[in-house]
């Protein structure tokens, strides 16, 4: 494998073998340079750090994660080799202060990349997602001695962090949270749980939202806790088998008389549910991210095989029917992009109305993913509906862009009581 540059800081992306290394092609997927998006993004070019970083994360994907992808979901085990392996070439360090040992990217930034890993594997894309999505209320809330205490580890890859918010009874409804923090002295104790945890059962730190003030309004019960999974307490009951993004562990967590101290409270009692919803504006743009590199690489094996599978003697991408498929499919996932860059750069430049820009970008590209993948295994026929070819694992795990991090209701939602002038 050529050394590619990882720009950001002067980071090397080598060297680290996993899968069967360079050469080694997923079924369907040609080796070749994937159709390419332009590199003007909401009336701007990307930057040339920003076109190096995405090139060269695609090219690790492709080479390096692109071949463990089908038995990823095969087995449905969290691939540490490709955690590793993102660690190593710093990756993972892309949404972390450089301070801290990070490399201080932009939201634009770290979507790329999202998006150029999940062309290839979604579960591997969601490892970035969602350290990113667990360092956000510290990186938002937290202390500077919280964030010189956590992130080093976290940007190293060396820990691995989880947000747990859902609970059984509270899913949309996130002012409806059962689990509590009772004050005791200079601890808090926390009794609960907490369900559809992505990585909870793999992660070393989980942001903890709990019931301080049972009596407060909605938008005041909840605080934010970060919480050692080693602590006296904390467990994980169960691992949900899903549909998709199969080697991503969805974890139901438990705590029982968990003790944490008052200096892992992040910000003050109360702040919690403003905290989560400033956390999801930064974080649904990863989701949308991972759809429109789902979309993408159902894209890239659709056109291959249509330019490849010969029927009344001819490809039948020269079919009129299915080149109309793909001429949809490809500006539908074209269209995506250009929403999420653009609501990226506005969510970075601290734009009003970030919910609603995070909400559209995830909202179109989740849909765009779904209907994109299904098209993907229509052109591909009996060959799509097999895993001899990977557009079935796609479309499995596009349906969960339409799912988590606020289902495409609750973004419809966002949206209009944005355009009506109503709070959350």
């Amino acid at each position: 494998m050529p050394v590619v540059t990882l720009p950001l800081g002067g980071r090397i992306l080598s060297g680290a073998t996993i899968g069967p290394g360079p050469g080694a092609t997923m079924p369907g997927v040609s080796p070749a340079t994937p159709t390419e998006p332009p590199l003007v993004a909401g009336g701007y070019r990307l930057s040339e750090e920003q076109v190096l970083l995405r090139d060269a994360v695609r090219t690790l994907a492709t080479e390096r994660i692109a071949p463990r992808a089908a038995d990823i979901d095969r087995t449905g085990e969290f691939p540490w080799d490709v955690k590793e392996l993102l660690a190593s070439h710093d990756i993972l360090a892309l949404p972390f202060p450089a301070e801290y040992g990070g490399l201080g990217s932009d939201l634009l930034t770290v979507c790329l990349a999202i998006e150029e890993i999940s062309r290839v594997c979604a579960t591997s894309g969601l490892i970035l997602a969602v350290q990113e999505l667990g360092a956000l209320p510290i990186l938002l809330g937290g202390s500077v001695e919280q964030q010189a205490r956590w992130f080093p580890g976290l940007a190293s890859g060396k820990r691995l962090i989880a947000f747990a918010l859902t609970e059984a009874e509270a899913g949309s409804d996130v002012g409806a949270a059962r689990t509590r923090a009772v004050r005791d002295g200079d601890d808090y104790v926390i009794d609960g749980s907490k369900r559809f945890i992505s990585h909870g059962s793999v992660a070393d730190l989980v942001v903890v939202f709990a019931v301080t003030d049972p009596k407060a309004r909605k938008s005041r019960r909840l605080s934010a806790f970060v919480v050692e999974s080693s602590s006296p307490g904390f467990s994980v009951e169960r691992i949900e088998h899903k549909m998709g993004m199969r080697g991503s562990p969805t974890a139901e967590l438990a705590f029982a008389g968990l003790r944490v101290s008052a200096t892992n409270r992040l910000g003050e009692e109360g702040d919690g549910f403003g905290l989560a919803l400033r956390t999801l504006d930064r974080s649904r743009p990863g989701i949308a991210a991972q759809a429109v590199g789902i979309a993408q690489g159902a894209l890239d094996v659709a056109t291959r095989y249509a330019r490849e599978r010969t029927q009344f003697g001819s490809p039948i991408g020269d079919l009129q029917m299915v080149g109309a498929m793909l001429a949809d499919m490809a500006a539908g996932t074209e269209a995506a992009r250009q929403l999420l860059y653009k609501a990226c750069t506005e969510i970075e430049a601290g734009a009003p109305d970030a919910s609603r820009w995070a909400a559209m970008c995830k909202l179109v590209a989740g849909d765009t993913a779904m209907r994109v993948t299904t098209d993907a295994v229509q052109v591909l026929g009996g060959y799509g509906y097999i895993d001899e070819y990977p557009v079935e694992r796609m479309m499995r795990d596009a349906k969960l862009t339409q799912l988590y991090e606020g289902t495409q209701q609750i973004q419809r939602l966002v949206i209009a009581r944005s355009l009506v002038g109503r709070d959350h």
